[in-house]
C-alpha cells in the first residue's frame, strides 16, 4: 500500500472550524442569531458599490488595496501605509502566526477566546497556550503567568467573542507593558465600533507606537459586509512589512474592497446600526436576567446566556426549544461553555420573539423539555 504524505506537525490536531447554524428545519423564515451578523445589514451605499462593479469583474483588484487604506487612514487618524487589508481579519490572524510562530513557540490566548486563535497556532506548528479567564473576562495577571521563553505572539479579543466582555485601556496597557519586547501583542478588535464603553480602547494608540502591538478589524460585524470577507490590520512599519512579504497578492478581492469603501462613506448608517444593538441588546438582557437566567454583561451585539443544569432547562433544551420555532442561536460546547447559548441581536421583533420564546421555555415544566 502506498505511503500517504504526512502534514506538518499539528496540522491533524485542528479541529475544522464550524460556523453558526444559517437554518432551522422546517422555518422558511428563519431567525438567524447564531453568528454575530450585523441587524441592519449593509450600508445602501456599499449595495450599490457591489452592484456596480458587476461590468468590471474581469479586472484584477487594487493588490495593495491603496484608496480604502487611505479612506480608513482619514477615518481613523492613522496612517494608511501601516495598514494590511485581508480576507476577513481571519486571514491576518493566520498570517501573523505564520510570520512570527512555529515549532518549539507558544501562542497564548485565553480560555474563551475566538478558536480561530488555536487554529492558526497549530497551522503554524506552534503550541497553543490557555490563559484563565476571571468572570468569562480575560485576565491580565493569568495572561502574563503564561508567558515563557518560547512565547510568541498573544492573541487577545478585546470585546471578546463569544463572552462580550472587554478589558479597559488601563488594563491593556499593562498587558503590554508586561510582555516581553519578543511577543507580538495582538489586538483582536472585531467588535469595536459597538463599544460605547468610556474606558474602552480598541488598541490603536498601542499599535501605533509600540513596535509589537498590532490591531485587527472587521468588516463583517458593524459593517455588514460578512459575505465578502475583508479585515484590516495596523502595526508598526516592521511587522506590516513581514505581512506584505506573505499575504497573497490580491487578498482582498474587488467587490470588497468597492464595498467597504462606500461603507466608510455611510458613518450615519453603521450610528443607526449600533443605536439599534444597544437598545435591543440591553433590553433582551433585563428581560432574561428577569427570568433567572445568566446573563454575561456584553458591549456587543451578543449576548452570552446561561442556562441551569437541570434536564429540560439546560442550554441543550434551550436550544432545541428555541429552534424548533424558527429561531436560531449558538451552541458553545467547543468555546467551554456547554451551559450557554450565544444569541446574536437582531431587529425588533426578532429580539421581541427571542425573549418571548424563552419566557415560554422557563415557565414551562422543567421535565417537559420546554414543552407545554
Amino acid at each position: 500500500m502506498p505511503v500517504a504524505p504526512v502534514p506538518r506537525p499539528g496540522i491533524m490536531e485542528i479541529s475544522p472550524y464550524v460556523g453558526g447554524r444559517a437554518s432551522a428545519e422546517g422555518h422558511s423564515n428563519t431567525i438567524k442569531l447564531s453568528s454575530n451578523e450585523s441587524a441592519l445589514g449593509p450600508s445602501p451605499k456599499a449595495q450599490a458599490a457591489y452592484r456596480e462593479l458587476g461590468p468590471t469583474l474581469h479586472r484584477y483588484p487594487d493588490g495593495g488595496a491603496s484608496e480604502l487604506r487611505g479612506a480608513l487612514g482619514a477615518l481613523h487618524g492613522i496612517e494608511a501605509e501601516r495598514i494590511v487589508c485581508g480576507n476577513g481579519s481571519d486571514e491576518l490572524l493566520q498570517l501573523l502566526a505564520r510570520a512570527y510562530a512555529g515549532p518549539g513557540d507558544e501562542v497564548i490566548y485565553t480560555r474563551h477566546g475566538f478558536l480561530v486563535y488555536p487554529l492558526a497556532t497549530l497551522s503554524a506548528g506552534a503550541t497553543p497556550v490557555v490563559a484563565p479567564e476571571t468572570d468569562c473576562t480575560a485576565d491580565v495577571d493569568a495572561i502574563l503567568a503564561k508567558v515563557t521563553e518560547r512565547t510568541r505572539l498573544v492573541f487577545l479579543a478585546n470585546p471578546n467573542n463569544p463572552t462580550g466582555t472587554y478589558i479597559p485601556k488601563g488594563a491593556l496597557r499593562r498587558l503590554w507593558g508586561g510582555l516581553p519586547e519578543h511577543v507580538v501583542l495582538v489586538i483582536d478588535a472585531a467588535y469595536a465600533e459597538y463599544v460605547s464603553a468610556a474606558d474602552y480602547d480598541p488598541g490603536l494608540d498601542l499599535a501605533g507606537r509600540a513596535p509589537n502591538v498590532v490591531m485587527t478589524r472587521t468588516f463583517s460585524k458593524a459593517y455588514g459586509l460578512a459575505a465578502l470577507r475583508l479585515g484590516w490590520l495596523y502595526g508598526p512599519p516592521a511587522i506590516v512589512d513581514v505581512l506584505h512579504r506573505i499575504r497573497g497578492p490580491f487578498n482582498a478581492n474587488g467587490a470588497a474592497l468597492a464595498a467597504a469603501l462606500a461603507a466608510l462613506g455611510d458613518q450615519d448608517h453603521i450610528a443607526r446600526t449600533c443605536r439599534l444593538n444597544e437598545s435591543c441588546r440591553d433590553a433582551l438582557a433585563a428581560r432574561l436576567g428577569a427570568l433567572g437566567l445568566g446573563v454575561v454583561p456584553s458591549v456587543c451585539n451578543f449576548l452570552l446566556v446561561r442556562f441551569p443544569a437541570d434536564p429540560g432547562r439546560d442550554a441543550a433544551a434551550a436550544d432545541r426549544f428555541l429552534t424548533e420555532r424558527g429561531i436560531v442561536a449558538r451552541r458553545l460546547e467547543p468555546y467551554h461553555l456547554a451551559d450557554c447559548l450565544r444569541i446574536g441581536i437582531g431587529l425588533e421583533e426578532e429580539t421581541e420573539a427571542v425573549g418571548r420564546a424563552l419566557e415560554q421555555f422557563m415557565a414551562a415544566p422543567a421535565d417537559s423539555g420546554g414543552e407545554r
